[in-house]
């Protein structure tokens, strides 16, 4: 294995690294998430729904076995009521009002809830078209949004079964979880590396891992196994199969261009895996899905391998201990694990095992000897955007960033760099590099 710095670098080499884990190994990145958390409206059928209330909600991911047909939703007595629809409704449309879908939907809001309400309460309920399109930031994938009727679905699925597997994860599992986002992961991973190096005065290593192809590699059928075991409701259950094993290849709307889509690699398309394989990139049942199936990865991580420092970011995850060698047994354990028991594999070529104090890389941000920074990549990304974008977009985009750059405590100097830049556009700063405000002119040159 090639052992680098994480910017680069080495401090401090240690030869010791390079021959346990393999030459074919190196490092990766990582991604990240939102998380939210929602009040509670009443409202019966025939009542009329404000459409400017608003609400929040929070994002989780299942798993379950056997693969029942998507097209057959009947399973009885529907056990929601209309207002458990108008909440995952409230959830869904915070920050997709401006959708077609959702604009479509709204413009007859309460006829279109009472239907939705009726189909799911007869049983024939069935999901309708999606729309796929390329996203190139950070890299070219598919994304597959669901109809904003049928999101209101997932929701009303998530706001019923997700606590019963939440109270289920470790306190390490993060992402699509409330109060578990990429600020999250990262304070926890530095208090972690803290605690096993003792402020960073002992000597230790870390292990990061990344799963192949993650989403396209889910296996429905294990994940409606994981799902059943905590679902005992027929009904729920029904609706799970429903949203899980909906194909939303069929009848897709596609709205990129073939060069476009000829960006993303062969293996790493929904298209082209097989029927039982695959979940959509961009739906809350995915994110909430994907959390259950890797519960078992984590369980495994804590009781079998019996890590005490470990912490998962969707498909990236972390081992931290003393000894290289305890960490590349603790690899191949996992490595025959995950195709045994999940079907799923460990992407060799993000596989990194390197000491603490040469940075630790995960989910946007760098973990030093006593700094945590945001990456390079990122703020020279935000340099680069902010520089070049339309007048109208600015402001947002700007404020956005400085709260990305405020989540590290060393960012002062990333944060002045980019005020820098907006003083340039017209914009105005705060004296703390945290925030910028709008003025009646903002420049559309460089």
């Amino acid at each position: 294995m090639r052992v680098e710095d994480t910017h680069g670098s080495s401090r401090h080499g240690s030869g010791a690294v390079s021959p346990l884990i393999g030459t074919d190994l190196r490092r990766g990145d990582v991604d990240s998430t939102n998380e939210r958390s929602t009040p509670r409206t009443t409202t019966l059928p025939g009542t009329r729904i404000s459409t400017t209330a608003t609400r929040t909600t929070t994002t989780r991911t299942t798993t379950t076995g056997l693969a029942p047909s998507a097209n057959e939703f009947d399973a009885g007595h529907a056990e929601f009521s209309f207002e458990d629809l108008v909440v995952a409704y409230l959830d869904c449309r915070k920050n997709k009002r401006n959708t077609h879908t959702a604009v479509a939907f709204e413009q007859d809001l309460e006829r279109n809830l009472a239907r939705l309400y009726g189909d799911l309460a007869d049983g024939s309920y069935l999901p309708g078209p999606s729309i796929c399109f390329i996203i190139t930031r950070p890299k070219a994938r598919e994304v597959w949004a669901a109809d904003f009727r049928d999101r209101i679905v997932h929701h009303l699925l998530y706001n019923r079964v997700a606590p019963r597997f939440y109270a289920r994860f470790i306190a390490d599992t993060c992402a699509c979880i409330p109060g578990r986002g990429t600020l999250y992961a990262a304070q926890r991973l530095e208090a972690k590396i803290r605690s096993i190096t003792q402020n960073w005065t002992r000597p230790a290593f870390y292990l990061k891992c990344d799963l192949a192809n993650f989403f396209v590699s889910i296996d429905k059928r294990v994940v409606r196994e994981q799902l059943a075991a905590r679902i005992t409701e027929p009904w729920w259950m029904a609706l799970a199969d429903t949203v899980l094993f909906h194909d939303p290849r069929v009848g897709a709307s596609i709205q990129s261009t073939p060069t476009l889509m000829a960006r993303v690699p062969a293996h790493k398309r929904l298209t082209n895996q097989a029927d039982h394989c695959g979940l959509p990139i961009g739906n809350l049942s995915s994110q909430f899905f994907a959390n259950v199936y890797l519960d078992a990865l984590d369980q495994h991580c804590k009781h079998q391998v019996r890590a005490r420092h470990y912490i998962r970011y969707v498909d990236d995850f972390i081992l931290l201990h003393e000894s290289p060698q305890w960490l590349n047994s603790a690899h191949d354990d996992i490595e025959a694990f995950l195709p045994r028991e999940l079907g799923v594999r460990l992407n060799p070529s993000k596989t990194v095992l390197q000491p603490v104090d040469r940075g630790v890389d995960f989910v946007g941000h760098v973990i030093k000897p006593h700094s945590r920074t945001v990456r390079r990549r990122s703020v020279r990304v935000a340099l680069e955007r902010v520089g070049r974008m339309a007048g109208e977009d600015l402001y947002r985009s700007a404020n956005s960033y400085f709260g990305l750059l405020r989540q590290s405590p060393q960012s002062h100097t990333d944060r002045a760099r980019l005020a820098n830049v907006l003083r340039s556009r017209g914009l105005t700063i705060d004296k703390h590099f945290t925030k910028t405000y709008r003025t009646k002119e903002v420049s559309h040159e460089r």
